[in-house]
């Protein structure tokens, strides 16, 4: 599905209304209408639903008039309120005030403190108040509103999107409306799954308010969904050997993280690869060797302080001459000699790689700008933000641009890990994964998720699918763990073992949404 920022879906309006010739007047009545369904579905029976409407003076106030015409129709008790003066509305938004008038309604103008309501007497508050093009702090009678209607145990539906919330970064500046659920107009806005955006927006749907789809086939954001995910998961020939779903060769491992060097290896086989050899610093083979019984560990040189040293060149050109795949990073650990290691191997390569962590700690920008290889870095905010200068706040405040820049400004695809974990190929599609929970925020998890795309790689998926599927499986792997153990009690080896479970989901052809399965996944039901 794609998803659009507030300048996007303006555009495609536009579009829709001059180029197309269907007028904003229909499409506000198809959002209404279709917001009046998603209503009756949550409540059965409308008839003496009590609902107040809480709207506008712009195009989102203006679905809020359609959504009290079709409510009343249908035996509801709609109130609406309007922040203002019914004067100042304009356009499509007053045609469909000035019916509303004339079918009784009686709007109750909130100018004031004073003119409040409690709204504790409601069935369903309906947030009609701001629309996509909102940014900035909520002030004045808006934020008193605002913060009136969440301060009832009454359920929420926005309208659009939360009003207070942006559209475009999911950031919150100030008081925003606590949707139980959200009817968004045509296509996903990005605001909606970047957090704490998706935490406000409560349950997703999308309505389809006859939008033409040629408009929007350029958008290059996609959400990630469990339908084209079933497609990407490689076939397993009946007839097939461990050289069948690849070779994986992985630098890991230094002192006091030697986990991070089996979480990931073990990951990569628990995804189906068929091989992964282990190369970490000779003085921890013997630990590795008994922590792990299915890979195979390879000693090489190392430095005096236990990392792999420059010596390790030769015997890992000879095992990457027997490798479909290369992973640099998990657990590696920082020094001189190990980035300068680090960037000869890189020199020679020809096989997919994929650098997290450390391997990307060693290196510098130019150093990953100047590749010309197959490669694929996987980094967390804190590590993008020494490779590219930016403070993580900024990263965190708009991911979705900052690894479409960097994926371009590099050459090569990017997975920002995090809430939401964005994939950005460079000259492609950007994509964003609805999976995951808190729980993966534990030591470890990156490692696994590293593993994972590893071992899609080795069984033929490119750079994109692989980290589109891993990504996903991983998160849904989280999500697994966290129905059964909660996002308290989980960390990383249980995201490794719930793996199997994570592709059982894939495979079940019965479910169509990961919803149907795991109530944790409840935020997209469109």
């Amino acid at each position: 599905m794609k998803v659009v920022s507030p300048s996007e879906m303006k555009q495609i309006d536009r579009k829709t209304i001059f180029d197309m010739g269907i007028p904003g007047c229909v499409l506000m009545e198809n959002a209404g209408k279709g917001t009046v369904q998603i209503i009756k579905d949550k409540f059965k029976e409308l008839r003496n639903l009590k609902v107040a409407i809480v709207c506008g003076r712009g195009n989102n106030g203006g679905d809020g008039f359609v959504i009290a015409r079709w409510l009343k129709n249908q035996g509801a008790e709609p109130h609406v309120f309007l922040i203002g003066n019914k004067e100042d509305v304009k356009g499509d938004a007053k045609t469909n005030l000035d019916v509303i008038v004339k079918m009784g309604f009686n709007i109750r103008e909130i100018k004031e403190s004073k003119d409040i309501c409690k709204f504790d007497k409601f069935n369903l508050i309906v947030d009609a108040i701001f629309g996509t093009g909102f940014k900035g702090p909520v002030e004045g009678i808006p934020k008193q509103v605002i913060d009136s209607m969440n301060n009832v145990s009454i359920p929420i539906l926005a309208v659009d999107i939360p009003s207070g919330l942006d559209a475009l970064t999911g950031n919150i500046e100030g008081s925003c409306i606590k949707a139980d659920f959200t009817c968004t107009m045509a296509l996903l806005k990005r605001g909606l799954l970047l957090y704490p955006g998706r935490e406000y927006a409560g349950e997703l749907h999308v309505i389809d308010i006859g939008i033409p789809k040629e408009l929007y086939e350029e958008i290059d954001l996609e959400l990630l969904e469990l339908s084209e995910m079933k497609l990407l998961l490689p076939k397993r020939p009946p007839n097939g050997h461990k050289g069948s779903f690849g070779r994986i060769f992985m630098l890991a491992g230094s002192v006091g993280m030697t986990g991070a060097a089996c979480l990931s290896s073990m990951a990569a086989l628990k995804i189906g690869a068929g091989l992964v050899s282990l190369g970490v610093p000779e003085s921890l083979n013997s630990i590795l060797e008994e922590k792990l019984t299915e890979v195979i560990t390879k000693p090489l040189p190392e430095t005096e302080a236990k990392t792999l040293g420059i010596a390790a060149f030769e015997p890992i050109c000879d095992e990457l001459n027997k490798a479909d795949i290369l992973v640099i990073g998990p657990g590696l650990g920082k020094h001189e000699e190990t980035a300068k290691l680090i960037r000869e191997i890189i020199a020679k390569i020809t096989i997919p790689t994929i650098i997290d962590a450390d391997g990307i700690n060693n290196l510098t920008f130019n150093d990953l700008k100047a590749i010309k290889k197959p490669i694929m870095i996987t980094p967390h905010p804190g590590e993008l933000s020494r490779l590219i200068g930016k403070s993580v706040e900024e990263i965190q405040r708009d991911r979705i641009e900052v690894a479409k820049s960097t994926a371009k400004e590099l050459n090569l695809p990017i997975v920002l890990k995090g809430a939401s974990t964005i994939i950005a190929v460079p000259d492609a599609k950007t994509y964003i994964n609805p999976t995951g929970c808190s729980g993966l925020a534990t030591a470890g998890s990156g490692d696994v998720l590293t593993g994972i795309i590893a071992g899609l790689l080795a069984q033929g998926l490119s750079l994109a699918d692989a980290a589109r599927l891993g990504v996903y499986i991983h998160g849904l792997a989280g999500d697994i763990v966290a129905d059964k153990k909660t996002e308290y009690g989980m960390i990383a080896s249980d995201v490794l073992e719930a793996i199997p479970g994570a592709i059982q989901s894939l495979l079940n052809k019965n479910c169509n949404n990961v919803g149907d399965k795991l109530p944790r996944y409840k935020g997209l039901l469109f």
